[in-house]
């Protein structure tokens, strides 16, 4: 229960008991990542559910505003500092890993956020449109947290800290039984299962382009495939 308390506080803004915590626990609070994800889900699809007594475009932007509330942007965050140092690097490595450690968004960070923001909300207005849009939104991050289980164990750190620690306290286990949870959601919303290529995709990048991770992939990846499985989701509704 302390690892879910802690990742709780870790991903998000909501109100939680005060627990004192070491650095292992925060490590070890990264098991609970997709759990955090059903809550931020439920509370989206919420704010959701709330806006369309108004109108879709309402209930896009309370959802979404909720989804950046919620976490407090923080994965907004790592997306900006990785667009930065993409922007900056060109094909030189070590400018881009000095460029996302630098604690200041640039211009490029801001165009990545500004669109990734109407990415999700012009995606959660077609859904919403499309009808049935709520089980959808409450799996969707869940789903999406999977992955830095995935990346942590596969991926080399790219530096010492927090997120090197992480792998030290995720097994293959735990990445076992998300998924069997994954599959069974996949009763509700089939396009939910394309979260697998999605995060392969994702290490996969890292693999060639940073060779490794840290907290700011991490983030990253996590608004990528929250908005890859949207689009997904979209596509299979349509076909």
């Amino acid at each position: 229960m302390k690892s879910l308390l802690v990742a709780i506080q870790f991903l998000t803004r909501l109100p939680t008991p005060r627990v004192a915590a070491s650095e292992r626990d925060f490590a070890r609070s990264m098991r609970w990542f997709p759990a955090v994800g059903l809550i931020v889900g439920a509370l989206v699809a919420g704010a959701a559910g709330l806006g369309a007594q108004l109108d879709g475009w309402v209930a896009a932007l309370a959802a979404v505003t909720v989804w950046v509330g919620v976490t407090g942007a923080l994965h907004l965050d790592g997306l900006a500092d990785l667009a930065d140092g993409c922007g900056a690097a060109h094909k030189d490595r070590a400018r881009l890993l000095a460029v996302m450690a630098d604690p200041h968004v640039g211009s490029f960070g801001v165009v990545v956020i500004v669109l990734q923001l109407l990415a999700k909300l012009v995606l959660v207005h077609a859904l919403i449109a499309a009808g049935d849009v709520f089980p959808a939104l409450i799996l969707l991050p869940f789903a999406a947290r999977i992955g830095p289980l995935v990346w942590a164990l596969w991926l080399p750190p790219l530096h010492a800290g927090l997120g090197a620690r992480f792998v030290e306290h995720v097994r293959i286990s735990h990445i076992v039984g998300w998924s069997v949870l994954l599959a069974a959601s996949a009763v509700a919303v089939p396009a939910i299962l394309l979260v697998l290529p999605l995060i392969g995709l994702w290490g996969l990048w890292l693999r060639r382009t940073l060779g490794g991770v840290s907290g700011d992939c991490h983030g990253a990846g996590i608004e990528l495939v929250e908005t890859g499985l949207l689009v997904a989701i979209l596509v299979l509704r349509h076909l």
